[in-house]
């Protein structure tokens, strides 16, 4: 079996794997952060810029696998405290429209690159 991959232009990986696997029916997305981009700047301490570049470098390889955030059936978020629980969310409600996909949320030691926040996805072709 060869492995269907999608890349984005204005994403970068951290580390050997590809943006997105394509399954069949499914999409797997890599976790992004808001390093993950060639003209990345420092954005510490503002979770909100974070997890709106984490959105921008997913939904660039979303774009590129032919999919669209309607799309999205799963999402996973780590942040490095929960202190940035409210921040997140008042950017991640701007990305999804009504009903959300399923999410997981949860707290972890650290993230690559320093990230404060790092975001997956899953998508379903129709």
């Amino acid at each position: 079996m060869t492995r269907k991959t999608y890349e984005a232009k204005n994403a970068t990986v951290s580390g050997p794997y590809s943006h997105a696997v394509d399954a069949g029916d499914y999409v797997y997305f890599s976790g992004q952060t808001a390093k993950n981009t060639p003209t990345a700047t420092d954005m510490s301490g503002d979770i909100q810029a974070q997890t709106h570049q984490c959105f921008a470098n997913l939904f660039d390889v979303l774009e590129a696998s032919g999919l669209t955030r309607d799309d999205v059936v799963k999402v996973n978020v780590y942040l490095t405290s929960m202190k940035h629980f409210a921040a997140m969310n008042e950017v991640y409600k701007t990305q999804f429209s009504e009903p959300y996909p399923a999410r997981t949320c949860v707290a972890v030691l650290e993230l690559p690159l320093e990230a404060e926040v790092e975001i997956e996805m899953i998508a379903k072709r129709s």
